[in-house]
């Protein structure tokens, strides 16, 4: 951990008491700050409030009191998930109060190596890799953090400056970055997510390049070659632009050819020995290798992840195999983008399960992958009718259910020796449940509930 004197005798407010919140809220309080702690709502388990104020934090929960505002503040810390037009963080920015996440307070206190990954899709899998990868040759320490669900700041107070640190950041985790500079930055795709906190494409994309924006030539940035629009985006960091891609070839970084994964023109493995399914994973590889081999990673040590690692709860998540059939966790894919590339890694006909929140999305696009790939649906939640009319357009069948934990019985069915159960939602789970990894656990408790055995 760093030494840091900025936050000696300020004045700082936390909002939100999530993990990182709380991990920020008593750092600052080891950095010499007078904290004061303040989230919506009131938490259930008073531990939290009792811990925070034995470290002499000031606790306010229930709501976000405008009069905050007017309280001198000279740093906020606000959980990502809150938006920028809340009232009291609106009050905020027009003072001209800095406004940080999490993130940001740990990179400035890590001293080490640091290795970020963003991107619509394929964040997590990707950090994951990437820091098995780096882990199998490393003579220190190599730790993920960020949205991967582990606090940054909290990780980074254990890391000395030869320690590695592979970080997972959100667009809404980077939009309260000012001074984070990875060494290494990943952008594995950007597509149309989060509109409705980020207003616009071009709001999203901007906060997602605030990954490089504090690059250098000495650095890299590790970007998706894949669309033209990704290539321009390239355009605007100043790092040295290293690409992959598993549509073109570019001797600049790591590519396929021929069922060949290479980086620079040398062959490191053959597509086909990655465990991880689809071809989303191909490209998830193809960025973590290029992060590895940047930080000096042998082809034996990149190997022996990628046929090893079989992924990431919730992404894809290969659940278990019973009577002939594959069940197959993906509650992750919370856009129609995921969903797509999930539908294209399997060979096998699929029984889809699919529906959540109503974004005001429509996905027709969706038609022609449910007319290749899917024999049958599985409806529910707000989305649900407008799930069904985009199957009755493929000529699908679709059975409507109440949510992803009645839709499995009515899955298994319809389903036949060789079909794959696939739970790909192509929407959030916000609906019926607090969180995706919710839906996703209540989906594989429901898979084995149906079975009578236990996730493999």
């Amino acid at each position: 951990m760093k030494k840091i004197d900025e936050y000696q005798g300020k004045k700082v407010l936390v909002m939100g008491f999530g993990i990182s919140g709380i991990n920020a809220a008593h750092l600052l309080v080891k950095l010499g700050a007078n904290v004061t702690a303040n989230d919506k709502a009131t938490p259930k388990n008073n531990d939290i409030v009792d811990d925070l104020e034995a470290d002499g934090i000031k606790v306010i929960t229930g709501d976000n009191p405008i009069s905050l505002a007017n309280e001198g503040f000279d740093v906020v810390v606000k959980n990502p998930g809150i938006p920028y037009d809340n009232p009291l963080v609106a009050a905020f920015v027009k003072q001209g109060t800095t406004i940080i996440t999490e993130a940001e307070l740990g990179w400035q206190i890590f001293d080490g190596h640091l290795v970020s990954v963003t991107g619509s899709n394929g964040k997590t899998t990707t950090t994951t890799l990437t820091q098995l990868m780096i882990a199998e040759n490393a003579k220190h320490q190599v730790k993920y953090a960020g949205n991967i669900g582990i606090s940054f700041s909290k990780i980074a107070e254990d890391l000395g400056p030869d320690d590695t640190l592979v970080t997972e950041l959100s667009s809404f985790q980077l939009l309260g970055a000012l001074t984070i500079h990875p060494h290494i930055a990943i952008i594995t795709n950007i597509f149309s997510n989060h509109l409705d906190y980020h207003k616009t494409r071009e709001n999203y994309i901007n906060a997602k390049l605030n990954i490089t924006r504090n690059q250098t030539k000495d650095d890299f940035l590790v970007i998706n070659w894949d669309r033209d629009e990704w290539q321009k985006i390239a355009q605007r960091s100043q790092a040295t632009i290293v690409p992959f891609s598993r549509l073109n070839k570019s001797h600049e970084g790591s590519y396929v050819e021929d069922g060949m994964i290479y980086w620079r023109g040398q062959e490191v493995m053959p597509t086909k020995d990655i465990r991880l399914i689809g071809p989303q994973n191909v490209e998830n590889a193809l960025a973590a290798i290029a992060a590895a081999k940047l930080s000096g990673v042998t082809n034996d040590a990149i190997k022996k992840v990628l046929t090893t690692f079989s992924g990431v709860r919730h992404r894809l998540q290969y659940v278990m195999e019973y009577q002939e059939r594959l069940f197959y966790n993906d509650s992750k894919s919370t856009d129609i983008e995921a969903t797509e590339v999930a539908l294209q890694g399997f060979d096998r006909p699929v029984i889809l399960l699919a529906g959540g929140l109503d974004r005001g999305y429509t996905f027709e696009r969706l038609v022609p992958y449910f007319k290749k790939h899917v024999k049958a649906m599985i409806v529910f939640g707000e989305c649900k009718d407008k799930m069904k009319d985009v199957g009755n357009q493929a000529g699908v069948p679709v059975v409507e259910s109440e949510n992803a934990i009645t839709a499995v019985p009515e899955a298994w069915k319809l389903s036949e020796p060789g079909d794959v159960i696939l739970l790909s939602p192509a929407n959030a789970s916000w609906d019926q449940f607090p969180s995706f990894e919710v839906r996703g656990d209540k989906f594989i408790e429901a898979v084995e509930e149906l079975t009578g055995k236990k996730e493999q």
